[in-house]
């Protein structure tokens, strides 16, 4: 055992000692970044460049149904791009690279992890000025993309994780002369193929396909003086899937209104968010073929936070956040409570994912504390979270449990989340190693088929080379 703690903690060591060669941080070129692309000497229309991560992570203890001892994981992520940008016409491409070394039959590995050699985007545009206002643009798209909206708690392009959300359909944004904004999509998801164990082990590719059995769409208008001092957003998202060959989905007609203000962070000043969301329609509960049964889809979220910085060196702020996701009050009525997160992203609300990824928005009742920092081209952030399930008798979602009696309780346990990036040269190479801790709570420890005894302990340290 002594020898696996060496074998899986000396990478970390080597990725912390690249940044302390001498000459890394003074070394930043002060007209900016290097880029491939100026390398290469390419026309003004063109550009084209990528980044690389590598990352290996730990995972000690688990919190997943019969999970027990620990796994290790080495990742990486390459993704290229090229674009030719006109006055009013654009093209891009994208490619993305995402393997995995180290996992065995025990790992806990998804497409969320690999997706080989796959076009993440390949889509033309138009621009259109002074659509509908005097500054203002029409900018649309159309083909394989990926979609930022809003906080990305519903809708995101994926940072953390190693694999990336990508969409197929048409997507569009007027910007107002004032930065108002308004931002309309209709896509089809990818699926992302393989996803059988086998060949994820096995790094093999496979071109992901989209299908008119899952429909995605969604509006977002915001504002940056939707009241005094304070932006907002309001937004509408519809969800329709279906089964279809080969991939299981649970069948949902859903729509997702919600709204946004927040204030951002500013020195000597105190900022804020407060985001919630309504889910409206009909659902299955599972993706099982015998789940037959529709139920109406009755669901909500909310996240709050309160933040205030301090002009003192290194910036510190410190943040109180609470985060709801219903869950399902009662598994034999005709209602499915428990909140859809759609295609968002949870990481910066719920700590790293990866091997680990606790939690997310759905059936959880968390308060927060947060203490960020920025010392130069170092950042750091540590936190805590009490977590609960919103409800007793609904599934743990990312821990696969469940407890329909609602007897094991509803508390999960409290998490410790720390993170340290280091810009070894600012926009070129960057360093960050970080890591939870699961204090397992009654909820974990009493659930039928419930973890081995012991609590959760992952660490995780990655290098992202930007050219």
């Amino acid at each position: 055992m002594f020898e696996d703690c060496v074998r899986r903690y000396v990478l970390v060591g080597v990725i912390l000692f690249s940044s302390l060669l001498p000459g890394t941080a003074d070394a930043a070129d002060p007209e900016g970044p290097w880029r491939i692309g100026e390398a290469l000497a390419l026309p003004d229309p063109w550009s084209f460049g990528g980044s690389y991560r590598t990352r290996y992570e730990t995972l000690d203890g688990g919190f997943r149904a019969r999970s027990s001892g620990s796994d290790e994981l080495l990742v990486g992520r390459l993704l290229v791009n090229a674009r030719f940008t006109g006055s009013r016409f654009y093209a891009g491409v994208e490619l993305e690279d995402s393997r995995q070394r180290l996992a065995d039959s025990g790992t806990p590995l998804g497409t969320d992890v690999v997706n080989t050699l796959e076009p993440l985007q390949g889509y033309v545009g138009m621009r259109f000025g002074d659509a509908r206002s005097n500054g203002g643009g029409l900018d649309v798209a159309a083909g394989r993309m990926t979609i930022d909206a809003g906080s990305r708690r519903l809708v995101a392009r994926n940072s953390f994780r190693n694999t990336i959300n990508a969409f197929t359909g048409v997507h569009a944004t007027w910007k107002g002369s004032a930065g108002s904004q308004i931002q309309a999509f209709y896509v089809l998801p990818l699926q992302r193929k393989p996803s059988n164990f086998e060949s994820l082990l096995g790094n093999d590719s496979a071109p992901d396909t989209e299908s008119g059995h899952v429909r995605f769409w969604g509006i977002l208008a915001a504002k940056p003086g939707f009241f005094p001092g304070v932006a907002g957003e309001v937004y509408l998202y519809g969800l329709r899937s279906r089964d279809q060959a080969g991939i299981p989905v649970a069948d949902r007609d859903i729509y997702t209104p919600g709204v946004r203000l927040y204030r951002k962070p500013a020195t000597q000043a105190w900022d804020f968010e407060v985001e919630g969301a309504v889910q409206l329609g009909t659902s299955r509960f599972s993706t099982a073929a015998a789940d037959t049964r529709q139920l109406q889809h009755r669901a909500g979220f909310f996240h709050g936070e309160i933040g205030f910085t301090l002009s003192a060196r290194m910036s510190p702020r410190v943040e109180l956040s609470y985060d709801f996701a219903s869950g399902d009050k009662d598994p034999a009525d005709n209602r499915n409570n428990r909140f859809d997160t759609l295609y968002g992203a949870r990481r910066f609300d719920f700590g790293p994912t990866g091997l680990y990824g606790a939690f997310a928005r759905g059936n959880i009742s968390t308060p927060g504390v947060r203490l960020e920092a920025k010392p130069g081209s170092v950042s750091g952030m540590l936190g805590y979270r009490a977590v609960w399930l919103a409800s007793s008798r609904d599934q743990y979602t990312t821990g696969r449990l469940v407890d329909p009696t609602g007897e094991s309780g509803s508390f999960l346990g409290h998490q410790i989340e720390a993170q340290v990036q280091y810009n070894v040269l600012p926009g070129n190479v960057a360093i960050e190693v970080g890591g939870a801790h699961l204090f397992h709570g009654s909820f974990l420890e009493q659930v039928p088929n419930g973890p081995a005894a012991g609590d959760t302990t992952y660490v995780y340290a990655a290098a992202t080379v930007t050219f």
